[in-house]
């Protein structure tokens, strides 16, 4: 009968080595994917929202009248502002045409959201927003129209 012993060394390196070669494979992952991905995700989420307000335009007055109380502003003009920018803004950060414009106006109602209506939400602010800064501060990333328009005007990659 043979007898091993076990190599504290030798298993931590084999370990460390396999733990490298995934952090290094999933470093391949192309990052335009998950950026266009983002830019869905959150778009998405206030599309739908701004969707289900023009279904019920009197009952998204109402609720801006009695829900969301927003300071300075009247219902009806806020209702219009809020489903004007949830449903234009989605748009262009989707499609990456003008998103760091689109990313600014959401994240700015992701901001009133915050601090205005919902402030025991922040941690689905926090991320939404995490993802408006990423865009507004990098662009839109490779799949986007805003890159298709920088390559054809400016000849940049």
């Amino acid at each position: 009968m043979t007898s091993t012993t076990f190599d504290p060394l030798r298993h931590d390196s084999s370990l460390i080595a396999r733990l490298d070669m995934l952090r290094t494979t999933a470093g391949r992952f192309p990052l335009s994917l998950i950026e266009l991905g983002m830019r869905l995700a959150v778009g998405a989420t206030f599309f739908r929202s701004g969707m289900n307000k023009l279904e019920s335009f009197d009952t998204a007055i109402i609720l801006f009248r009695d829900e969301y109380r927003l300071p300075l502003l009247p219902p009806e003009l806020a209702a219009y502002m809020g489903t004007t920018v949830e449903l234009g803004a989605p748009v262009l950060l989707g499609l990456g045409l003008f998103a760091r414009l689109g990313a600014a106006a959401l994240l700015t109602m992701t901001l009133v959201i915050q601090f205005l209506v919902y402030p025991e939400n922040w941690p689905e602010h926090l991320m939404w927003a995490s993802i408006l800064a990423y865009v507004l501060s990098r662009g839109a990333g490779k799949l986007s129209i805003d890159r298709l328009i920088a390559f054809n005007m400016f000849g940049r990659k």
